[in-house]
């Protein structure tokens, strides 16, 4: 039979990981001799063995990747951009942010001053790259080893290993890079370039998140595919410890919102302070985390995930740019700003 290559435009994709996981999954379907994605553009360009017409070889493309939240098409997708979802995601941002500020102000969580990401921010933070860019990366690592679990009959062990396992390596590899941050001795100028990234790659996923300007997604920091592509080949694999090591190396996934406070937790030159603020970035996304393992909730599908998402990278914005000017303040490029 004759090898045919198509072009196919792949809707619900937003970061590297995205691909890899695509990718992977193409890989294992029989017809499929090989497949390359591009996020920039959302296409795939897919070479196989095929006897249907283009639009059936969507589908059935479709059928395999459709449960991670993508689906394959012979049109470019239509961005609607959806001004009016801004009504109301505007004031409970906003409400959001108020009330953070005043939690903060009371001292029960640290909102980010003297150019440093406090524990409330990083479990904040967590919280919402758990429906975002986590949802689609471990999350859909998370539902295919669960799937593989029932399969099993493993029951629920497996997939309290992988969470603990995820916890335990984001204390343990952020206590590392916060080593790292402190033997290169990193200095003053060194932490302010730290924080204006951790600010910039903050910034570009709240503006990705509100989904209306798509070109940003090509600033976007990005982990080489194939640290992805090398953690979802194990999705297979159920027995002994492979679930808490699978758990363990997920810090390595591509993910912005964890990059960002890697970004942190090597600026803070300690061990105790980088494994604490990764830990504590874990601990936000393991709510909907163990929700998608256990009861498969995927936010995705529902009416008002445009609202959420929007109001999500707002917030994510607004904390950017609080990073951004305490990280001047404190160089003393700027005069204090804000009196929190």
């Amino acid at each position: 039979m004759q090898t045919k290559k198509y072009i196919f435009h792949v809707h619900g994709m937003h970061c590297a990981s995205c691909v890899a996981r695509i990718e992977e999954v193409l890989k294992d379907i029989q017809a499929v001799k090989k497949a390359k994605v591009n996020l920039h553009t959302g296409e795939a360009a897919v070479e196989g063995e095929w006897k249907e017409d283009p639009d059936a070889i969507a589908k059935t493309l479709t059928s395999h990747v459709e449960k991670y939240g993508y689906t394959f098409s012979l049109e470019k997708e239509k961005k609607e951009r959806k001004w009016n979802e801004f009504l109301y995601a505007f004031p409970i941002a906003a409400a959001f942010i108020v009330g953070f500020i005043f939690l903060q102000k009371i001292g029960l969580v640290n909102m980010i001053t003297t150019g440093e990401v406090g524990y409330g921010t990083a479990f904040l933070i967590g919280l919402i790259a758990s429906v975002s860019t986590c949802l689609a990366v471990v999350g859909g690592l998370a539902l295919s080893l669960s799937a593989n679990y029932a399969k099993e009959g493993s029951g629920w062990k497996p997939q309290m290993l992988f969470h603990g396992g995820r916890l335990i390596g984001f204390f343990i590899l952020g206590g590392v890079i916060g080593l790292l941050g402190g033997s290169f001795r990193i200095g003053q100028t060194g932490n302010m370039i730290l924080g204006g990234l951790v600010a910039f790659v903050m910034l570009i996923l709240g503006v990705n998140l509100l989904d209306v300007f798509h070109g940003a997604k090509r600033f976007q920091f990005t982990m080489p595919k194939t640290i992805g592509k090398k953690i979802m080949r194990e999705r297979e694999v159920v027995h002994g410890i492979t679930p808490f090591m699978i758990g363990a190396v997920t810090f390595f996934l591509p993910c912005g919102f964890t990059q960002s406070m890697q970004l942190y937790a090597l600026s803070t030159g300690s061990f105790i302070r980088g494994a604490g603020i990764m830990l504590v970035f874990a601990l936000g996304t393991l709510p909907i985390l163990s929700l998608l393992s256990f009861s498969s909730v995927n936010i995705k599908e529902k009416s008002w995930n445009g609202i959420f998402f929007k109001t999500a990278g707002l917030v994510v914005i607004v904390l950017a740019l609080f990073n951004l000017v305490n990280v001047l303040v404190v160089s003393g490029i700027i005069d204090p700003v804000f009196n929190f």
